[in-house]
């Protein structure tokens, strides 16, 4: 017979090994840092991740209307919508296990996300899911919002999962912003995007910031309330984020509901407006998804939803619920992990879900086309 205290040193080390949670930072608090060996991570390649980083800027202006306004100039009509902030120069965290092993530039400095936006609004998407305030993703928007938006024979065959894909071919105009003139194709002419049929929804992923807005727009009606308050009630005060990010919409982007009147925002920047934030509550967002939801053991989004959020769409084996899948394909990065997923913004700001090495990245105003080679470096500096 095994003696009893042999089995409550046993339940002991079960319970020890079961227990080591992530570090969680309090709000305002200085986040918690680490020597990179502590987790046998070398320092020196890290540091050499970092100098990249910092020696690899986004080369667009550092006033974000000029960037803005160059970066978008082939679209029809394009122009400044919403507010825009200069912008700080490059910063970033690595955290591991929730411990800051690296970090440069500003960290707390508020600066517009772009795109990162995208990765906000489908987790107001999940939070209305896991309130059952949508049933199902498979479920036709036209049965939740029947004000026009979703009408027609095409439109109303869109569901929450195409829109939440950027495959739902949405065709219409929102907020003065026309479908067919936002990133139209690179051949053709205005008449040949204006009246070209629309793909059936589903079939091809297309990465459009009007009909990301149409879907603010009905999240909006969903909730009945501006999705900013819906974020920072139901998940970033509970992450302990700082009172500084801002979500806003274009300057007349407005709806009444309920009597009352209130601001529909937008998941991008690409015209203003989208999410402004620091480099640490990107981080903090990053660490609840890196922990599948969960923040201190209280469980603020469903591992159902995350696991909705990553997986691979149809048209596009490298994009999920607005968030970026590192899969074999047009966007896989090579020699980092398949289980990679990422929120990617205009200018180089992303937040990155390492899980198989505990990993959430943090990097900002990088050049796009260096993420890979970047996290190729950071993971070289890992066991």
């Amino acid at each position: 017979m095994i003696p009893r205290i042999v089995i409550a040193l046993l339940l002991l080390s079960c319970f020890t090994i079961s227990a080591q949670d992530y570090y969680f930072p309090e709000r305002n608090a200085d986040w918690e840092q680490k020597d990179p060996e502590n987790f046998k991570v070398n320092g020196k390649k890290l540091d050499e991740a970092v100098d990249f980083a910092m020696n690899n800027e986004y080369s667009g202006s550092r006033d974000l209307r000029i960037a803005i306004l160059k970066g978008f100039e082939k679209e029809p009509y394009h122009k400044i919508l919403g507010p825009t902030k200069k912008r700080g120069g490059p910063a970033g965290m690595i955290l591991k296990n929730g411990y800051v092993v690296a970090s440069w530039g500003d960290t707390k400095r508020v600066d517009m996300t772009f795109s990162v936006t995208k990765s906000f609004l489908s987790t107001t998407a999940g939070l209305a899911f896991d309130k059952e305030l949508i049933a199902s993703t498979a479920d036709k928007v036209a049965d939740y919002v029947w004000d026009g938006t979703f009408e027609g024979t095409h439109n109303s065959e869109i569901t929450w999962k195409h829109l939440l894909q950027q495959n739902s071919a949405w065709s219409g105009e929102l907020w003065g912003g026309k479908d067919w003139a936002d990133r139209p194709p690179s051949t053709g002419t205005i008449d040949d995007w204006k009246f070209a049929t629309p793909n059936k929804p589903g079939s091809v992923m297309e990465y459009n910031d009007v009909r990301v807005n149409v879907l603010a727009y009905a999240l909006t009606h969903v909730w009945r309330k501006p999705l900013p308050q819906v974020l920072k009630e139901n998940l970033m005060d509970k992450i302990g984020a700082s009172t500084t990010w801002r979500w806003y919409g274009y300057d007349h982007a407005w709806t009444v509901i309920d009597g009352i009147k209130m601001k529909s925002v937008t998941g991008g920047g690409h015209s203003g407006a989208g999410m402004f934030i620091n480099t640490e509550d990107m981080a903090r967002f990053g660490l609840l998804f890196l922990n599948n939801g969960k923040w201190k053991g209280q469980r603020l989004l469903s591992d159902k939803w995350i696991q909705m959020a990553i997986e691979p769409s149809e048209p596009n084996v490298n994009y999920g619920y607005m968030w970026w899948l590192n899969k074999k394909g047009d966007r896989h990065w090579e020699g980092i992990s398949e289980d990679v997923y990422y929120a990617a913004g205009f200018g180089g700001n992303f937040i990155v879900i390492d899980r198989k090495n505990d990993l959430v990245v943090v990097t900002r105003w990088l050049e796009p086309n260096k993420i890979g080679e970047f996290m190729g470096k950071v993971t070289a500096a890992l066991p």
